[in-house]
């Protein structure tokens, strides 16, 4: 190498060291400037994470004990601390567990409270239980109605059979009419559909 080529490297070697330490001098200006603002930026942060893992342990926990809890009531369906315990754990689960019951014993009152409960899917079904239970034709009627309707064929063919019990065949032939036939209950509408033929 030559002196002239020794000279231009030490010069762009000086260069590229004058470049960081103006970088770095930068860096260290805006850090002193800055340093409230960037301290508190990193504690929110740090606050945030630590808050983010407790809720998510704190909510473990919950549906841990609410499972527990439903666990001893499938048990011991009259133990009423667990009851209240999982109805201030989770209120939805407490409205499942409910309705379960409801089923099992026939009680149309708690299916008729549960008809208005805001978890759609408990709504619907407990508004059909306490449909068919009570065979009431104007609460099958009013539930086939309803635009989502999980039971809507199983409430036709409900309320079709309570018209063919009164000797309303024209009617109960009208509401199997009106279930599809590729529904799974296309069987037992048509074995419906004969009865009272002459």
């Amino acid at each position: 190498m030559s002196l002239k080529e020794n000279v231009e490297f030490i010069k762009e070697e000086l260069t590229t060291e004058e470049q960081f330490f103006e970088k770095a001098v930068v860096t260290e200006r805006f850090v002193k400037k800055y340093k409230k603002p960037l301290i508190a930026a990193l504690a929110l942060v740090v606050v945030v994470a630590l808050g983010n893992v407790a809720y998510t342990v704190k909510e473990q926990n919950r549906i841990t004990n609410a499972n527990a809890k439903l666990a001893t009531l499938l048990k011991n369906p009259s133990d009423v601390k667990a009851q209240n315990e999982l109805k201030e754990l989770s209120p939805r689960l407490y409205k499942v567990w409910s309705f379960q019951r409801a089923v099992t014993q026939n009680d149309t009152k708690t299916l008729d409270t549960l008809a208005s409960s805001n978890l759609p899917v408990v709504s619907d079904m407990a508004s059909y239980e306490a449909a068919v239970r009570t065979q009431d034709e104007k609460a099958l009627s009013q539930y086939e109605l309803k635009q989502h309707a999980i039971y809507k064929d199983l409430a036709l063919a409900d309320e079709a059979v309570l018209y063919l019990s009164a000797d309303k065949v024209k009617k109960a032939k009208e509401k199997l009419a009106s279930i599809n036939e590729a529904s799974p209950l296309g069987g037992v509408v048509k074995i419906l559909s004969h009865y009272g033929v002459k």
